[in-house]
């Protein structure tokens, strides 16, 4: 199977988390690239949006029965490689483990069982500082991954252009565009779904991303929150208007949440959410050196040519849209 991937053979590709923005772009790029794709999905509803595009169809599967995964999903059916965008949708405690660890758990013993011999996951930069529930739960996975013999490549973008584009509607209606701080304490180097889809098929044949953690961000310099707003700004010809918000406000809300969340279970899972919210507002979304704590641009490489400016560019011509799904802040 090594020979051939390196030569280039068309693969035959099991993707999770295909009904995704990334996971719909990673099934593009699969395709594009001649691998024969088999979609595991969790619903009729999710199984009927990408059967039409997946040559080897859509299987409903359910991840947490690990007989029934093996029977529905990998039994007879010869899969090369895994590739996985799949991802809890919030990140809340529960939800996270479910899906970024024991679902994931299952899927790598059916895979293994099967013949299965190359895994791809896609990751997240922010497990370099674990505080959340989704980064241990993601770390986790990796750690088995790595342990399970198969060759992995688990890549960990940086930010996405979705998740930075809450506030192009605000800027766009006349209103402020909302800081944390002065929206200089973080920076990042966003990924288009494109780019970062090619790079997630690039690992099935090129052998200097096997068994390796790849961070991976967008080309161009890191860019801080601020940065954004004036680039908004400018580019819809709106005086520049900042809104700034001390940190400490995120902390209020969360110690509140956190003290109701007590009796009131809702009130502790919005308390987790805010948690994530606060990580984002205050770490890049960069290389972190674990012996300075430091964040740093130059040692986060780079891929693709989309920068997030031109996707505000294309969305302010509406020639693009944003699909931010679940991780919507503003």
């Amino acid at each position: 199977m090594n020979e051939d991937r390196t030569r280039g053979a068309p693969l035959r590709v099991c993707l999770l988390g295909a009904t995704g923005t990334i996971g719909r772009a990673t099934l593009q790029a699969l395709r594009a690239a001649g691998h024969e794709v088999t979609c595991l999905v969790r619903s009729p509803k999710a199984a009927a949006t990408v059967a039409g595009l997946a040559d080897g169809g859509a299987k409903i599967v359910d991840f947490a029965n690990p007989g029934a995964l093996v029977r529905a999903g990998f039994q007879g059916a010869s899969f090369d490689a895994v590739i996985s965008c799949m991802a809890s949708r919030t990140g809340a405690p529960e939800d996270a483990w479910a899906i970024d660890h024991r679902a994931h758990m299952n899927v790598l013993a059916a895979a293994a069982e099967n013949g299965v011999r190359q895994f791809v996951l896609l990751s997240a930069i922010c497990v370099q500082k674990p505080l959340l529930a989704f980064q241990h739960a993601k770390l986790a996975f990796e750690a088995a991954l790595i342990e399970s013999g198969m060759t992995y490549s688990i890549v960990r973008p940086t930010a996405f252009f979705k998740s930075l584009s809450g506030q192009i509607e605000r800027v766009r209606r006349g209103k402020a565009f909302l800081l944390f701080g002065d929206g200089r304490l973080t920076a990042c180097k966003p990924i288009s779904d494109a780019d970062l889809a090619a790079y997630l098929a690039g690992c099935l044949t090129d052998p200097a991303r096997w068994n390796r953690i790849l961070p991976i961000g967008g080309p161009g310099p890191a860019i801080t929150p601020r940065e954004q707003g004036e680039f908004l700004f400018h580019l819809l010809q709106r005086p520049p208007q900042f809104r700034q918000m001390p940190v400490g406000l995120l902390d209020g809300i969360i110690g509140l949440l956190s003290v109701v969340g007590r009796v009131v279970p809702q009130a502790a899972r919005k308390a987790e959410l805010a948690r994530i919210g606060r990580y984002y507002a205050t770490e890049s979304m960069l290389v972190r050196d674990p012996a300075t704590g430091r964040y740093d641009a130059l040692a986060t490489p780079s891929t693709g040519g989309e920068t997030l400016f031109d996707f505000y560019r294309a969305v302010a011509a509406d020639t693009a849209i944003v699909d931010r799904g679940d991780h919507a802040v503003f």
